[in-house]
């Protein structure tokens, strides 16, 4: 498997599978074998403009097809786990976009089945794997801000109202929490680790009922505190900062992060900057097929206990709303 070219299926041909199949022309270790739809017209359209040699018009010939490696899922949240199922019944190795699941009873069904069966199962948490949180995540191993003490970090955008529109049906897990919340939070599990101690949460959830704006208190063992936003109906921006006892390093627009400035007690600074000519999909699709050919199960920048302890929080964060999906 060492130089092995990662062939490619892909599950749901929407928008955000749009922007990952053009960035996986970019890796070095893969290429796209086939995508997979409800509609053979839009699959064979999508395969076409990205470079697919197949088109299915059913998952299910897509996840039978014997020479794909993975399978990338990016349909929407409440059908993410029985398409990974599927996936993994049938044998694949799965990246299965965020939020893994829209609850954590659905995770842990994915995540015992993958490791009970031995097969590569991840969360397609991006911003993880893009050089510039890995070069703050080098930063703070470093000592460069010292202890890690706070986090804030938001993600909010305006977009319009439409009660039947993904983000804003109840039936379709919509609201911001799930859809751009996971990406703050992630971001503080990353930093701080393990479960918070102490959740706090609001949210003003609107005429559908679900979270159009949300804001959130974690606080962890060691007493360091995430202060974390996410909208859907507000443009609260995507920054993000990190402070700590000797610094702080901050981020702008870190889900999808081309520069981070560390900034120390001296007052000095210094600028990372990524001038990448791809979206950044790119980073997270080498290291799945990476993982492969060195036949991991998991990985270990976003591992599978870290994707459950979100998916519990994000559970605990709706507990506190009142939030329920109506097929929950």
């Amino acid at each position: 498997m060492e130089n092995k070219t990662i062939k490619w299926g892909i599950l749901g041909p929407g928008g955000i599978a749009s922007q990952f199949a053009r960035d996986l022309a970019f890796a070095s270790n893969a290429e796209l074998t086939a995508v997979g739809s409800r509609s053979l017209e839009k699959a064979t359209e999508f395969a076409g403009k990205y470079g697919g040699k197949k088109a299915y018009g059913s998952y299910e010939e897509l996840v039978n097809d014997a020479e794909i490696d993975i399978i990338y899922v990016s349909t929407p949240h409440p059908t993410h786990r029985a398409n990974v199922l599927q996936c993994l019944r049938a044998g694949k190795a799965v990246l299965c976009e965020k939020p893994f699941t829209v609850n954590v009873k659905e995770a842990e069904e994915i995540v015992q089945y993958a490791r009970e069966n031995r097969i590569f199962l991840m969360e397609a948490m991006w911003t993880r794997f893009l050089p510039v949180i890995r070069k703050v995540r080098e930063w703070i191993e470093e000592g460069r801000i010292g202890e890690l003490r706070l986090l804030k970090a938001d993600f909010g955008f305006r977009t319009g109202f439409n009660p039947e529109g993904r983000l804003f049906n109840p039936e379709l897990a919509g609201g911001a929490l799930l859809d751009v919340g996971i990406y703050p939070l992630s971001l503080a599990s990353m930093l701080f680790g393990g479960q918070p101690k102490q959740v706090l949460s609001t949210a003003h959830l609107g005429e559908t009922g679900i979270d159009e704006e949300n804001s959130m208190l974690l606080t962890y063992e060691g007493g360091q505190t995430a202060m974390l936003t996410s909208a859907i109906r507000l443009n609260s921006g995507s920054d993000a900062y990190i402070v700590g006892t000797k610094g702080s390093i901050r981020i702008p627009s870190f889900f999808n992060a081309k520069s981070a400035t560390i900034t120390q007690e001296d007052g000095t600074e210094e600028t990372f900057a990524d001038n990448r000519s791809t979206l950044g999909f790119v980073y997270e699709a080498e290291a799945a097929g990476q993982y492969l050919r060195e036949g991991k199960l998991e990985s270990d920048i976003i591992p599978l206990d870290e994707s459950l302890q979100l998916m519990r929080t994000m559970d605990e964060i709706r507990r506190q709303w009142g939030l329920r999906y109506p097929f929950e």
